[in-house]
């Protein structure tokens, strides 16, 4: 299959061959797997203090003959802690077990636990070529939102120097992404307490620019709300597939899919 590359004007300026990436079969599971191992290497840990609700003296003997014993007394054996006493008279409460005020918690969460997911690089690699092919599926394309479906787009390799913003986005504009342009160019705010901690705004996801090497580009297009810019070697089934949901619009420029097929990336 043949697809069209644009200059910078918005103009056919040539052809190129899409390289057999773009042809794997869509799974969706494995693309979802793929995204989840991603997303679970970022969770952060947290668990209680592991001395939570244990700063008690509320060791308490049960022995016949000890001084300070609960041999006899009728009460269970809960740990208790020792309030008052007068000779061998004690007033206890209950301490540090679970259900006794201040005490631990019976089974808190672990700041050891390792959240990570494992995935097979077989996997790993099927799921990013599940995804690459699903960036030309217009239907993906639409039932993510986005509002352009004259994929894919490839842009000769002249788009790599820009360095200015504006530049960038005449050149979008001049491809046909205006209404995508204006669809991420709007945000909401939070519902719920999550606009209490750092992140306020939702924002909707544009398009991601794939580029063959570091560039200016880089730099310019990072100031764009809702685009993401990466480098096609560190391409992964995240960025092609937000939240799991494949058919993420892409910008590739002409040298990274001549990359993509040179070096058999993926394969």
């Amino acid at each position: 299959m043949k697809a069209d590359i644009l200059n910078l004007e918005g103009k056919k300026s040539g052809s190129i061959d899409l390289p057999v990436q773009f042809y794997e079969e869509y799974r969706p599971d494995l693309i979802k797997k793929a995204v989840l191992a991603i997303q679970s290497r970022n969770r952060q840990s947290y668990g209680a203090d592991v001395r939570a609700g244990k700063n008690y003296a509320a060791k308490l003997s049960r022995r016949r003959r000890d001084y300070k014993t609960a041999y006899g007394k009728g009460i269970s054996r809960v740990p208790r802690k020792t309030m008052w006493h007068r000779g061998i008279q004690f007033g206890w409460v209950g301490a540090e077990a679970p259900g006794t005020v201040g005490g631990r918690r019976a089974h808190p969460p672990k700041a050891e636990k390792i959240w990570d997911k494992k995935i097979n690089l077989n996997e790993r690699k099927k799921a990013i070529r599940s995804a690459i092919s699903s960036t030309i599926n217009k239907d993906l394309i639409k039932n993510r939102g986005h509002l352009f479906d004259n994929v894919p787009i490839i842009i000769e390799n002249k788009f790599e120097d820009l360095s200015k913003t504006k530049d960038i986005l005449l050149v979008m504009k001049n491809i046909g992404l205006n209404l995508e342009l204006d669809r991420i160019n709007t945000k909401k705010v939070r519902p719920g307490k999550g606009k209490n901690r750092g992140r306020k705004y939702r924002t909707k996801k544009g398009p991601l620019i794939v580029l063959s090497n570091k560039c200016k580009l880089e730099k310019a297009a990072s100031n764009l709300q809702g685009v993401d810019i990466i480098n096609i070697k560190n391409l992964n089934a995240e960025l092609l597939a937000p939240g799991t949901n494949a058919g993420r619009l892409v910008i590739w420029t002409q040298n990274s899919i001549e990359r993509l097929s040179k070096e058999s990336l993926f394969l």
